[in-house]
């Protein structure tokens, strides 16, 4: 059974989600937020294993929420939701550590196959997406140096060179599949390998692999 806390400031949004979650056989709606400090709060309380959280709220609002959600530690994994799906908030949530994010009027079947794909530990945004979304928003990343360059950022110094390699792609958005082909390896071995460096960094899943690639350059946006 996957738990879920609802976050939205807007009630008839709230039942609409209630409605559709509480449908289904394998989820459980374990509370009801309607802004940022209730969701951090609420998520302590109830240790959901996602937290379906709306961006714009008054008050504490989605991103600050989600940072602090994961920075707690909590097992709860947080899927955003925004409006469009460039949004610049989208991108700040997904830095704060969100799983991913979908947009507000996805079809009920995408936002159910969102939430069960978040709670195994997978990333929601399709890596094409994420590729778009972080082009988009490449102003936001730390400009190159010395720090930020692949051979002396701290973070990679774990990897090995095909585990750098296969991050680098990653960023670039391959799917396993992709990368099974064009590096003339098992899909079983890229799913070993995408595993030891998600481990290796600390990423939680693989759009913050994304992210990594990114900030330390191994991938330089378009």
């Amino acid at each position: 059974m996957t738990t879920v806390l609802i976050v939205d400031d807007q009630p008839l949004q709230r039942f609409g989600f209630r409605m559709l979650l509480e449908s289904q056989d394998d989820m459980a709606v374990v509370g009801e937020a309607s802004n940022g400090s209730e969701a951090i709060r609420m998520t302590a309380e109830l240790h959901p294993d996602v937290a379906l959280m709306d961006i714009r709220m008054p008050g504490l609002d989605g991103i600050e929420a989600t940072r602090r959600i994961v920075s707690s530690g909590d097992r709860t994994r947080v899927l955003i939701l925004t409006t469009f799906d460039l949004d610049e908030y989208a991108y700040a949530g997904l830095r704060a550590g969100a799983s991913g994010f979908l947009i507000k009027d996805a079809q009920p079947e995408e936002l159910l196959a969102g939430i069960r794909a978040v709670a195994t530990g997978d990333a929601v945004v399709a890596p094409s997406l994420t590729r778009r979304l972080l082009d988009a928003y490449a102003e936001h990343l730390p400009a190159p140096g010395p720090e930020t360059t692949p051979g002396h950022d701290p973070r990679l110094t774990a990897l090995t060179d095909r585990e750098r390699e296969i991050l680098a792609v990653i960023g670039k958005g391959w799917t396993n599949s992709e990368i099974s082909t064009r590096l003339h390896l098992a899909e079983s071995t890229v799913k070993t390998h995408v595993s030891r460096i998600l481990a290796k960094t600390g990423s939680r899943d693989r759009i913050q692999a994304v992210i990594l690639a990114y900030d330390t350059r191994l991938v330089e946006p378009s």
